[in-house]
């Protein structure tokens, strides 16, 4: 174990002080261990399998880490409580699920390893960054030539998936969406090793560019921008700048949301996202919706507050009539229309069953009724997930096998996501997204008013579902259209592999090299580890590859390219796999995905199912609820399919709405008479109250604000036992030392109820809203100065023109300082004309005068 070492370099942005600070941490600070990441033999252990983050660093030193190399400092909860709200509800962060290991599944966290991470030089350096580094004698291939020769296909070439329709390819994103989350350094941060990533050719801390031809139609002056995902900072070499062996701690990654089935999509996964969200001045619960625009009556989410906001425009608009981004409770909602629809579907759904519930239970308060609705929205995010969706991927037989029947709650299993589902195996979708977004009439053919639209026609296009018809011909499109049927042969569809947009980048990208790229960026294990570890066989030749691959074409380019089974990234070898009986993934992905998903269930102690959750009575009623129901209730189509996955042709298979079973919310019909003989307690501002019991209620405040005064309040006799209410402060976030909200590079300002990051000029903030990053603009002042003065010039050449031209004799005298000594003398510029005639000045030979008489001297 070593200690910190003395650093002999002094960064000129430390005080005395702080280096003094710094210096008295390296001397205590020791490293106690490696990191635990134990893999037991048992596939089934592997759930239970901890993946410990390391606490020896303290915090304040981790949050020093992180402003000098814009790493990640790892969320480490506060102590759990045991008020009757934060047992009864689940926190917004996805902390204290687990009362012993209140990380565990909580937002901005380390992704869990289930193999130990491989990097280059064993620290952080990804596979394929060294390009003389090989691999049983091979160097990997470029992830574009991988793209071109295995993966790349024609729209033209897709084939149609018989069984299940469109919809089933959004939900796994969406639901995708709901558990992991990477953050990735997408703008130059004022850091150490701060790099801009827009195709330098060499890697540097932050960035892997994917190398191509300079004729490749997607190419940046030879490769493609990629930027790495942010390390946490206790990880890799972000610590070894103080000197702590770093071996010990190879990089790792977070995850961004919480891991659980939760719907973060829709809430958020954190305090200060849900506090956005929601419509405080409300008595029913609600969330927010858009002030400005409707459709056809019925809700759509708020816009983003960012202006102006990032997303693509109609062409055909004038400035004046922008459509923003939409904000949800994911960041990537407006990526597609048809993500930006699922959305919209589960705020509706929030909103009309708070509605309903309050209708029910008036005696509830504001409060209580978001938190219900919120259980029951994540509860419906679950039975759909794990009923109706997972079945159909991974085939019953492996359900069977990898998932199981519930057996309830497991404190010992872990239910974080892992570092190999979310970076690969839970990828296998897009090799199911077809090239073609469909909208649909009310009879299912293509719309007279909206057509059909490429793939890349609708990335980040909000306007399109606001001005063009709303959700309901999406919807139809996404229920009467097939997905595409994944094949080794036609893979992904050239505009996702030709035509991606990101908002981050200006060209266009290519997302199979992305996703492969992706898994050497967090030092995935190779495809045939992977298999190992799921009990599979290895495949150590063509022959062997046989067994598990049975295109011969597929197999022979993929020895080509990587030389030996072993080397085959982990992302392709899983998706060109035989499909399993009944599924829609090869054994690989199957036990992966299956895997995650038993310990996401296994491992949450809110799941649907799990004892005190909910009652019997309102489980079957959950259970009764469906995706198509959710359809039905919330946009203006009159019939859908009994299941919404399942492929059906209209109007075949499809059915009214109205015998489209629905959950009955009676089920959540409360005592009308709680606390009925002290009467309603009295509200508070920026908080609420909640019953823990008939007698007893504690009251809490929003996000932003600290609880001041009694917390519990509760009912003896007929009164309360205290007639003074407590009352929330504003909490100045910016006084907090230990974990500032505003990275060093930021101004903190306080306001009522948050805080706010502000950036001098010309920096602008970054995605993440608490750090400064180069905006590569001139700063406003510099703009300023530049048009005064060159107002100021023109002002005096028009004095000269109109002096000169009426034969006048004047003298113009100038004089600058300069801190480089003798640069700039005083100069003095005397005219005499008596015929004007184009004259230049020496002083500014890009300005010309046209001048009227002869005779000029300067």
């Amino acid at each position: 174990m070593g200690k910190y070492q003395v650093s002999h370099e002094r960064n000129s942005n430390q005080s005395d002080r702080e280096i003094a600070a710094l210096m008295q941490e390296k001397k205590t600070v020791l490293r106690t261990g490696e990191k635990l990441k134990l893999m037991t033999q048992d596939l089934n252990n592997n759930l239970y399998n901890t993946s410990i983050h390391p606490n020896e660093i303290p915090h304040h030193i981790l949050s020093i880490i992180a402003n000098k190399t814009g790493c990640v400092v790892p969320y480490n909860p506060p102590p759990c409580t045991n008020t009757c709200q934060d047992l009864k509800y689940r926190l917004i962060t996805g902390a204290c699920n687990n009362r012993n290991h209140p990380s565990w599944g909580a937002s901005n966290t380390v992704l869990s390893r289930w193999l130990p991470s491989q990097y280059e030089d064993g620290i952080t350096e990804p596979k394929g960054w060294n390009t003389d580094f090989l691999y049983i004698n091979f160097s990997l291939p470029p992830v574009r030539e991988v793209t071109n020769k295995i993966i790349h296909a024609s729209n033209k070439a897709v084939q149609e998936d018989s069984l299940y329709s469109h919809i089933i390819i959004e939900w796994g994103q969406y639901i995708d969406h709901d558990m992991a989350f990477t953050p990735q350094s997408i703008k130059k941060v004022k850091s150490m090793w701060g790099s801009d990533c827009h195709c330098a050719n060499e890697n540097q801390k932050t960035c892997f560019p994917i190398m191509t031809s300079m004729n490749d139609s997607i190419s940046q002056s030879g490769c493609i921008p990629f930027y790495r995902s942010l390390a946490a900072c206790d990880t890799g070499d972000q610590i070894g700048m103080f000197g702590i062996p770093s071996i010990t701690s190879p990089r790792e990654q977070i995850n961004g949301l919480t891991s659980f089935i939760d719907a973060s999509t829709v809430y958020g996964s954190t305090a200060s996202v849900e506090n956005k969200l929601r419509n405080h001045s409300s008595e029913e619960g609600l969330l927010r919706v858009n002030l400005q625009h409707s459709d056809h009556g019925r809700e759509y989410m708020p816009f983003v507050d960012d202006t102006p906001s990032p997303c693509i425009q109609d062409p055909n608009a004038d400035s004046e009539n922008r459509i923003k981004c939409f904000f949800a409770g994911e960041t990537r909602s407006n990526e597609v229309t048809t993500l930006t629809a699922m959305h919209t579907l589960w705020l509706r759904e929030h909103n009309r069953v708070a509605k309903a519930l309050k209708k029910i239970n008036p005696q509830w308060s504001s409060e209580t009724t978001y938190q219900e609705t919120r259980k029951i929205i994540g509860a419906l995010h679950q039975v759909i997930t794990i009923r109706d969706y997972i079945p159909k991927i991974l085939g019953l037989s492996a359900v069977k096998k990898k998932v199981g029947i519930y057996q309830g709650y497991n404190e010992n299993i872990n239910p974080s996501i892992s570092n190999i589902f979310s970076t690969a195996a839970f990828r296998f979708g897009h090799a199911t997204i077809p090239p073609v977004i469909h909208r649909l009439d009310p009879q299912y053919r293509e719309h007279p008013q909206y057509p059909s639209l490429l793939l890349n026609e609708v990335f980040f296009r909000p306007w399109r579902i606001i001005r063009e018809g709303g959700l309901d011909p999406l919807i139809r499109g996404l229920l009467g259209k097939p997905a595409k049927l994944q094949t080794q042969q036609e893979i992904m569809n050239e505009e996702l592999t030709e035509k991606l947009l990101v908002l981050s980048n200006n060209g266009s990208m290519d997302l199979a090299s992305l996703n492969l790229q992706r898994g050497r960026d967090h030092g995935l294990p190779g495809y045939n580890n992977w298999r190992e570890f799921c009990g599979l066989p290895r495949l150590n030749s063509t022959f062997d590859m046989k067994m598990a691959i049975s295109n011969k074409n597929t197999r022979r380019k993929m020895i080509e390219l990587y030389g030996h089974p072993d080397n085959i990234d982990v992302w392709l070898g899983g998706l060109v796999e035989d499909l399993l009986p009944g599924g829609r993934t090869g054994p690989l992905f199957a036990c992966l995905i299956g895997m995650q998903i038993r310990a996401l269930r296994d491992g949450d102690r809110f799941w649907y199912e799990n004892t005190n959750v909910f009652t019997e009575k309102q489980k079957l009623e959950l259970e009764r609820h469906s995706l198509s129901r959710v359809i039905c209730d919330n946009t203006g189509l009159t019939h859908a399919p009994p299941d919404a996955f399942l492929m059906a042709n209209y109007p075949e298979g499809f059915e009214s709405c109205d015998n489209i079973p629905s959950m009955n919310l009676e089920a959540w019909k409360e005592n009308p008479h709680q606390g009925a003989s002290c009467g309603l307690p009295k509200k508070i501002e920026n908080g609420d109250f909640v019953y823990c019991s008939e007698t007893l209620l504690i009251y809490f405040c929003y996000p932003g604000y600290r609880l001041e005064g009694h917390e519990k309040l509760a009912c003896l006799g007929n009164q309360w036992n205290s007639t003074q209410p407590p009352f929330c402060k504003d909490l100045d976030e910016c006084l907090d030392r230990l974990t500032p909200p505003c990275h060093t590079s930021a101004t903190c300002r306080n306001t009522a109820g948050s805080y706010e990051c502000l950036c001098t000029d010309p920096y602008e903030l970054a995605e993440d809203k608490r750090t400064c990053a180069d905006s590569g603009n001139l700063p406003r002042a510099s703009i300023a100065s530049i048009i005064l003065v060159a107002l100021l010039f023109l002002s005096w050449a028009a004095i000269c023109w109109f002096l000169v031209c009426r034969g006048r004799k004047f003298s113009f005298k100038t004089s600058a300082d300069s801190h480089h000594g003798e640069d700039l003398k005083k100069t003095s510029i005397s005219i005499d004309c008596s015929k004007c005639h184009t004259m230049s000045l020496p002083l500014y030979p890009s300005v010309t005068l046209e001048l009227n008489k002869v005779n000029s001297s300067v």
